[in-house]
């Protein structure tokens, strides 16, 4: 195993950010919404925190809030817990799957799906996840105690979705540290251009034009945000630092697979995250300023 001190500045983050998209492939595809409607979930906001928070079992809109974070608490609770009168969360975890596996046969053909590289990534994506804990993160947590599937490219899959759910989880932890709520979160990474878009953020996460316009406010009253709604030198600082933290929470995956591993990872995933995004697994409207 290559030591941890070989491991390139940043290879975490790198390895991250073409993994991560492999998971998010189902959230857009027409494959989950159609299994939803079968289950009665036929409403994009309930399926997804029925689909994303029922690895944590019939939990109520408050668990889905803390959790989720930037969502507005008012539109989990129009869906949640009644989603789980409707359907349960297993049922809801199978339809998942099998989204899943329908959505990435179809993005990227079966060749890739069957491929070699696909086997592969699986592996090298689980060896890494090995190495992620489940003190205070609870997505990651709840999903580490699924069973990993059989095929590989659902596999790969799973692993991604722990990856995910892991850095994700000390992403939260980083920004209660910065005391920036869930909006303001939203709102300061759309300004550094790598987030949601403002319309997508309108649309998918509950929130109105004057709750943003309330958030921009607070964030101008911190220096973090100048009058045409750009972050500040201040606000990019801390855009930076809260990077940097979610690095340090999240290296213990990449430090285990080692530098080689990570740099295979992040080869495949690369291919095949683009190839899924070639592939249009991904509405442009909603991402970007």
């Amino acid at each position: 195993m290559t030591s941890s001190s070989a491991l390139p500045e940043k290879a975490g983050r790198t390895c991250h950010n073409v993994v991560n998209p492999f998971h998010s492939t189902h959230y857009f595809a027409p494959e989950l919404s159609e299994e939803m409607a079968k289950l009665g979930l036929d409403n994009r906001s309930a399926a997804y925190f029925a689909c994303r928070g029922a690895a944590m079992g019939a939990v109520g809109p408050g668990t889905i809030t803390a959790t989720f974070y930037n969502f507005k608490h008012e539109l989990i609770a129009q869906h949640v817990p009644h989603v789980w009168t409707v359907t349960t969360p297993q049922d809801v975890l199978d339809a998942r799957l099998r989204a899943t596996d329908a959505t990435l046969r179809r993005l990227l053909g079966p060749e890739a799906v069957e491929s070699p590289e696909m086997a592969e990534a699986a592996e090298l994506a689980l060896r890494a996840a090995e190495a992620c804990t489940r003190r205070a993160r609870p997505l990651y947590a709840a999903h580490a105690d699924l069973p990993v599937p059989e095929a590989p490219h659902l596999a790969y899959w799973h692993a991604a979705t722990l990856l995910r759910e892991h850095r994700g989880d000390g992403h939260l932890i980083a920004l209660l540290d910065a005391e920036l709520d869930g909006l303001e979160a939203l709102v300061t990474h759309t300004a550094s251009g790598r987030g949601m878009s403002h319309k997508g953020v309108l649309a998918t996460r509950g929130w109105s034009e004057e709750d943003w316009q309330d958030a921009q406010e607070r964030l101008r009253s911190r220096g973090l945000l100048d009058e045409a709604g750009e972050l500040t030198e201040a606000g990019i600082l801390l855009r930076k630092e809260l990077e940097r933290k979610t690095d340090r929470l999240d290296r213990a995956p990449y430090e285990h697979l080692g530098a080689e591993g990570v740099a295979r990872l992040t080869e495949l995933a690369t291919g095949f995250t683009t190839a899924a995004m070639n592939a249009g697994a991904f509405p442009a409207a909603l991402f970007g300023k």
